[in-house]
């Protein structure tokens, strides 16, 4: 298995803000303790993309994981949108519609994809705000957020849900936003190969790593300077320097990124036997649920 000297992980955010709060990246090399990267005043959307840029131009051996859904569910009705005669078939043109579709929405929004009279039958936008196609309780769930609800590795959330703290589905749209305007300049992972050298991105989720971190199920979040140096003791990682807050965004992409190193080296994450090809291609794969 490839070998990787710098992991990081992004906690994303689909908050419209140009800055939110949400936003978080800390990173680690193959020693010392892991570190938060700090613009001043925070991180943008498009401060992670003109970074991720400047990672692949100078062929970064780093290893990158999203904390967000890279595609919507597909092969539960072989299809994102039924019903909708230009429904994208597959991950990378759907990345391009939701882009193309938002070429005039600010700080990599979503507003006008989710606005679209044939995507937004897809979603609950908010309560007594259901598109007349939104499935189920829940919402439909892509393959592997099915499989860790029944392994109980996670308890993921429909992305199609737009309502309540726990909904993920701007957060992956915005991402999805990011992803097509790197126009394959880092590989993504599974939807492409791993690559000999330079930089990679995975999805990730953050609850996975703190579940290897010790942290109880259903209390994943640190909030505080002696959760954070348990979770990464348990991690065999030295803790950083004293944080100047101690939100879950920063906690969660610090032990995010030291788990990546711990775990990026195992072939059996790479090749999760759950995983088809369709799925790879259609869905993707959360890295590290096996």
């Amino acid at each position: 298995m490839r070998q990787f000297s710098q992991f990081a992980c992004v906690d994303w955010s689909g908050a419209k803000a140009e800055r939110p709060d949400g936003i978080a990246v800390a990173i680690i090399g193959t020693n010392g303790p892991p570190a938060l990267l700090s613009p001043n005043p925070r991180w943008s959307r498009a401060d992670v993309l003109d970074w991720l840029l400047r990672l692949a131009e100078t062929r970064q051996d780093i290893l990158i994981g999203f904390d967000l859904s890279m595609a919507l569910p597909f092969v539960d009705q072989d299809a994102y949108f039924p019903e909708w005669d230009d429904s994208p078939d597959h991950a990378k043109a759907l990345w391009r519609a939701v882009d193309a579709m938002c070429g005039d929405d600010p700080h990599l929004n979503v507003t006008s994809f989710l606005a679209h009279h044939q995507a937004s039958r897809h979603f609950r936008h908010g309560e007594g705000q259901v598109g007349d196609l939104f499935t189920g309780g829940i919402g439909r769930l892509r393959e592997v957020e099915r499989y860790q609800r029944v392994t109980g590795q996670a308890n993921s959330a429909s992305c199609f849900n737009l309502v309540g703290a726990a909904q993920v589905g701007k957060s992956s749209l915005t991402g999805m936003r990011l992803l097509h305007q790197l126009d394959g300049t880092i590989p993504v992972w599974p939807f492409d190969a791993v690559p000999d050298s330079g930089p990679a991105i995975v999805e990730i989720y953050t609850t996975v790593a703190a579940l290897a971190a010790g942290q109880p199920k259903g209390r994943s979040k640190v909030r505080d300077r002696a959760g954070l140096k348990q979770a990464l003791t348990r991690l065999n990682t030295p803790t950083p320097a004293r944080l100047a807050r101690y939100d879950d965004h920063s906690t969660d992409a610090l032990i995010t990124a030291a788990w990546m190193k711990q775990v990026a080296d195992n072939p059996g994450l790479w090749n999760p036997p759950a995983m088809s090809d369709k799925i790879a291609q259609k869905e993707g794969w959360t890295f590290g649920v096996v």
